[in-house]
């Protein structure tokens, strides 16, 4: 893996722990983990673009492993989670940057770009609905409503943390096997995350993201379309999300592509690495 870079940048209040690779005049990108990874479920790709001359940041998101965990439910909605990443390129001396988002890092991705079109150059999204969109699915798709059956246990206060920490991470490390295909997350991965898991505090503070989207949820914006060229990347046989969401979020995009990768899981830049990667960076080319 290409060396990496680890420091801190302050945003939105707090200090986000940031791994970074590449060279500093590059062009930026920045990469968004979800639940219930950090900044490491990106390292493929760090390593990629940053060989490819891209300057590549991947934060641990607010909560996440080695960044600031603020108290309270309401410190997770996720338009301070949004601000958290705009504040982040601006930290980076950057007007403009690409984003990546993936799982929640998507939901994240999303929203920034509908806050500030101005600071998003490109946006790359990853198995990951547009917030509004994944709530009138739910209305209206019952299959999706009881894939999404997780999330509602983990409203419950203290026992998700109980149930995904017990046997030494047993739960946490079994979503992550039984979600994936075969060998997708190695001995040595879960060894990793076993690690920032067990950070005091630090899976409440996941879990909050999931609670706080329920009880704060984001207020629909009066211009509904997502201004800058958005590629949706979407694997298949993802067991949480249906691909009809990738297809309705695309509608919200003014300029939109979707790519679907037919035999891959929700952990589709895991999974197709060399694809994905190659797929995004065409996508930043002039051309593309």
């Amino acid at each position: 893996m290409t060396d990496l870079e680890h420091f801190y940048l302050r945003t939105n209040g707090i200090w986000l722990h940031t791994a970074a690779a590449g060279p500093r005049d590059g062009r930026l990108m920045i990469f968004l983990h979800g639940f219930p990874e950090f900044w490491y479920g990106w390292r493929l790709q760090l390593s990629y673009f940053a060989r490819q001359g891209f300057r590549a940041l991947a934060p641990d998101q607010r909560g996440y492993n080695l960044s600031d965990r603020p108290g309270g439910i309401w410190a997770y909605r996720t338009d301070a989670l949004a601000e958290d990443i705009a504040g982040l390129a601006r930290a980076a001396g950057r007007e403009r940057t690409v984003i990546v988002g993936h799982d929640w890092g998507g939901v994240v991705a999303w929203r920034l770009a509908a806050l500030h079109p101005e600071l998003v150059e490109r946006l790359v999204i990853l198995n990951a609905p547009h917030a509004e969109v994944y709530a009138q699915y739910l209305r209206s798709h019952p299959a999706q409503m009881l894939r999404s059956l997780y999330a509602a246990f983990f409203q419950i206060p203290l026992l998700p943390e109980a149930a995904l920490g017990a046997a030494n991470w047993w739960g946490a490390r079994n979503l992550l096997r039984a979600s994936s295909r075969p060998g997708t997350f190695s001995a040595a991965d879960l060894r990793a995350y076993r690690q920032a898991w067990s950070r005091p505090g630090a899976m409440t503070a996941m879990l909050n993201w999931y609670r706080a989207a329920l009880r704060f949820p984001s207020k629909p914006l009066a211009n509904a379309y997502i201004r800058p060229p958005t590629l949706v990347i979407w694997g298949q046989r993802d067991v949480a999300l249906s691909s009809g969401l990738a297809s309705a979020s695309l509608k919200r995009c003014a300029q939109g592509r979707l790519v679907s990768f037919q035999n891959a899981s929700h952990w589709v830049q895991h999974e197709e690495s060399d694809q994905v990667n190659a797929l995004i960076h065409a996508f930043l080319t002039p051309e593309g």
